[in-house]
Parts: C-alpha cells; sequence; structure tokens
C-alpha cells in the first residue's frame, strides 16, 4: 500500500460511514443475488459491506488499517467477518469469491494493476470483479473561490507524493485491460452536493478534514502549504457551504469486470519503459 492520503481523523471517518450500497455501489447491485460470496476490499469503516451483506449470502471485509476494522466489526451482521489483509497480496485461495468489490481504493495503493490482478485471482470464473473511484481532476463546483483551487491542486499534489492516483476515476479501464480483463462494462455516476444540508455536511468536513487530517500533516510536512494557507482553503470551504447557490458534483468511474473462465494465466512484467505493466501469457 502506498501512505494513505486521507488517515482516519474523525472527519475522514465521518465521510466514510456516509457511503452506503445504494450510493456507492448502484452500478453493482443489480448483478448480486442471495447465494452469492462477496468480498469487500479496502472497506474501511464497513457500511457498505454491511449493506451489501443484505444483499448475499456472505461478506468478507478487509482493509489495511487494523483500527478501521475494529470499528468496522462493531455491531456487525452475522453473515460480514472482517480482517487486516493487503489487496496486493490477499490471504484466500483461487476463486474464493463470486464477487470482488473495491470502492475508492484503488487510487491510493502502490500497484493498482497488480491489485487487479490479485482480485481477478480470488474471484471465481465467471464472477464479478466490481471497482468504483473519484477523479479529483473532474471535480466540478460553484462559486469559483480561488482558494478551492488551491485546495485541488493541493491534494493533487499530496496524494501523487504519496504515490496515490487521484485521477483514478479516469484510469480504470487502462489498469483493468492490463490486468487481463477482457468482459469490462465501464460507466460513470456522481455525487451531488446542492442542498443546504448537503453543502453544511460536506463543506464543514472538507474545512476540518483540511486542517487537521492526515492529508494536513502531510502537506505541512513536505513544505507543500503553510498553516495560512490550510486555514484560507478551510474558510473557503465553508463560505461554499453558505452559499445559495453553491454546488459541487464529484465525477467516478465504475467498472464491471467479469473473471475469465477456466483458461489459467501467468503473468510478466514488461521491462524498460513499460515497467509495471503487464502482459498476459495464456498457458
Amino acid at each position: 500500500m502506498t501512505a494513505y492520503t486521507h488517515g482516519h481523523h474523525e472527519s475522514v471517518l465521518r465521510s466514510h460511514t456516509w457511503r452506503t450500497a445504494q450510493n456507492s455501489a448502484a452500478y453493482l447491485l443489480g448483478h448480486l443475488d442471495e447465494s452469492m460470496s462477496l468480498l469487500d476490499v479496502g472497506c474501511g469503516p464497513g457500511t457498505i459491506t454491511a449493506d451489501l451483506a443484505g444483499r448475499v449470502r456472505r461478506v468478507t471485509g478487509i482493509d489495511a488499517s487494523a483500527e478501521v476494522v475494529a470499528l468496522a466489526g462493531q455491531d456487525a451482521p452475522a453473515n460480514v467477518s472482517f480482517q487486516v489483509a493487503d489487496v496486493h497480496a490477499m490471504p484466500f485461495g483461487d476463486g474464493a469469491f463470486d464477487v470482488v468489490h473495491a470502492h475508492q481504493v484503488l487510487q491510493h495503493v502502490a500497484d493498482p494493476v497488480r491489485a487487479l490482478r490479485e482480485m481477478h485471482r480470488v474471484c471465481r470464473p465467471g464472477g464479478i470483479v466490481a471497482v468504483r473511484d473519484s477523479d479529483y481532476r473532474a471535480f466540478a463546483w460553484y462559486p469559483e473561490l480561488p482558494e478551492l483551487d488551491a485546495w485541488l491542486a493541493l491534494y493533487l499534489r499530496v496524494a501523487r507524493h504519496n504515490g496515490g492516483a487521484p485521477d483514478a476515476g479516469r484510469k480504470l479501464l487502462s489498469w483493468a485491460q492490463q490486468a487481463g480483463f477482457t468482459g469490462i462494462t465501464a460507466t460513470t455516476s456522481t455525487w451531488c452536493f446542492a442542498t443546504p444540508a448537503d453543502r453544511a455536511w460536506w463543506g464543514g468536513m472538507w474545512a476540518e478534514r483540511i486542517l487537521h487530517s492526515a492529508v494536513a500533516d502531510q502537506a505541512l510536512a513536505a513544505g507543500f502549504a503553510t498553516r495560512d494557507d490550510l486555514e484560507r482553503i478551510s474558510a473557503a470551504w465553508l463560505a461554499w457551504a453558505d452559499a445559495a447557490d453553491g454546488w459541487l458534483s464529484i465525477l467516478h468511474g465504475e467498472l464491471l469486470c467479469q473473471a475469465l473462465g477456466a483458461t489459467r494465466h501467468r503473468w510478466q512484467e514488461l521491462p524498460g519503459a513499460d515497467a509495471g505493466r503487464y502482459q498476459r501469457l495464456v498457458q
């Protein structure tokens, strides 16, 4: 894993616990049934995981953070279990799950193609690998406050400094193709925050996060911003939330990938300038 850009400050978990299967995995829901087993990769505090558990037979949630896994396990449904694991090398056998799902995960991992190959490995032949990631460069908002432009530039810089891909949404299809998937359905969806209540929640959350979360700590430590810079950005988020015409749209890329059938594959990393890209070799 890369260093997790957001960390686990309360303002971050407030955002994560808002997420549900309906607002974060709607593209997948029509493909689920009660006979299925599902792996939720990067489950965080487990709200999407618990929602998915009401639609399938069994769910396993994994996350790299032991602290978050412990939180997710509190009051979890009976058909859900959680454990600490790394998406690059998961402790499950080949074809262990009918569905493998990851929400807002690939933008944070060290090697998204390797992660997708590993998700493919633990998905049964004919099963589904489902991934959804936002694309920060495609965020759109109004009013067009210059401090929010500064916020976006700073976030992109911090995320890339950590080895992440904050524009992951637009790269998902390319990564899945490099990972060897062929049966891919690519879509997009958005979150929109435009009501007074939604603006107060989102703007207030980021006003706090830019001052107190790991994003702030990393920006200051790397010399990318001063405390005064962060204070100005925080105030801008509150100003945006108070604007009667305030509006924000967050674009997400989504993929449904069918796991390959009986044909087995091995993988070879390409050399030189293409290092980090993979070709599929059929045995």
